[in-house]
């Protein structure tokens, strides 16, 4: 692999790529194996070159958010973790560029920051944003900026991109209600913007990963508001947060999707599993729907314990639940999601 090492390095730039990167490091679980390479990318054009090398020797590769809907095995992931930087971590209000600056009779570019910001017909702001930019940072730039409709995503740990590609939600609202439009590079390379609406965005699903779709970048619509009530709810919600999520502890936040007409904790919960552990792994005493690494778990601690919950809200409700989480680096990295499809597949036998 050494040729490709060196190749990798040449497409990334040599300083960004690295052998061996534990990925403990870089996951919300706060444990896993290593990746064989890590190459942190700072533009569309070393993506492109990155990914096109990957595909060209058949390394597979897996674009890396903040890590928290991952888990990696033990053993590793034999293949390239991807990280966006640079301008992919860039987020700015659309301006008003034939406005004139008050102070200089100025238009256009020159104003520089004093340009006011473009609304549209029905009052509505966008903002710009990269895909590896924390959900957190846009939601401090919306509410400094007095724009509201981001709140509910303002506490979700995660990337622009990742929360694109999940349909990332919370709190009654969800990515689909603010996405206007996404700049995507497709398998070959190539570069296009797609609205929203040829995403398929529904409950914690998009169609970019069956279509072979790297989010880059995303334009967000928000409206204006008063920023002490947009700080308010902000506070509101994070304490919510605090109050009930088991936050001390290493996690992929929920673990679970929100079956139709269920919540997941409830069901959890009433099959009699708070609290009950397999290893280091926990179902969080807080709140059911989390499974914490409540001390140095192991990755396959947390494989194990969710499965086991799975199995045992099955036995109980008749209840199929899907992972959230993407399970990489283990023998059968997809047994999760087949449990799930096998289980509801015999549910739909049975109602027939």
């Amino acid at each position: 692999m050494r040729d490709f090492y060196e190749s990798l390095c040449e497409a990334a730039g040599g300083e960004a790529v690295r052998a061996d990167e534990p990925m403990a490091a870089h996951t919300t679980f706060r444990t896993g194996g290593k990746a064989a390479f890590f190459a942190a990318v700072q533009n569309e054009a070393a993506l492109r070159r990155v990914t096109l090398l990957c595909r060209e020797r058949g390394v597979p590769f897996y674009l890396l958010g903040n890590g928290s809907n991952l888990l990696v095995g033990s053993r590793g992931y034999d293949g390239v973790m991807i990280k966006l930087e640079g301008e992919f971590l860039g987020c700015s209000l659309e301006k008003d560029r034939d406005a004139v600056c008050e102070k200089d009779g100025n238009k256009g570019q020159a104003a520089g920051e004093r340009l006011p910001l473009r609304t549209a017909e029905d009052g509505s702001v966008t903002v710009c944003a990269g895909a590896g930019i924390l959900l957190s940072r846009i939601g401090r730039l919306a509410m400094e900026s007095g724009l509201t409709g981001f709140e509910f995503a303002a506490g979700i740990p995660g990337t622009l991109g990742g929360a694109v590609v999940m349909n990332a939600g919370a709190y009654g609202g969800e990515m689909k209600d603010i996405l206007s439009s996404v700049r995507v590079m497709e398998r070959e390379g190539q570069i296009r913007e797609l609205p929203a609406q040829e995403l398929a965005l529904s409950y914690r699903h998009s169609c970019v990963p069956e279509r072979g779709l790297t989010v880059l970048s995303a334009r967000l619509t928000l409206r204006k508001g008063e920023e002490g009530r947009i700080r308010a709810r902000m506070e509101e919600l994070s304490a919510a947060r605090r109050e009930k999520q088991p936050l001390e502890y290493p996690s992929a936040g929920s673990t679970f999707k929100r079956p139709e007409g269920y919540f997941a904790g409830k069901l959890i919960q009433d099959a009699g599993l708070k609290g009950y552990s397999v290893g280091g792994a926990q179902v969080s005493e807080k709140h059911a729907g989390f499974v914490i690494n409540r001390n140095q778990a192991t990755p396959e601690d947390i494989r194990a314990l969710i499965e086991e919950v799975q199995k045992r809200v099955w036995e109980t409700s008749g209840v199929c639940l899907e992972p959230e989480v993407k399970f990489l680096g283990f023998e059968n990295e997809n047994r999760q999601q087949e449990l799930f499809r096998g289980r509801q597949e015999a549910d739909g036998a049975e109602k027939e």
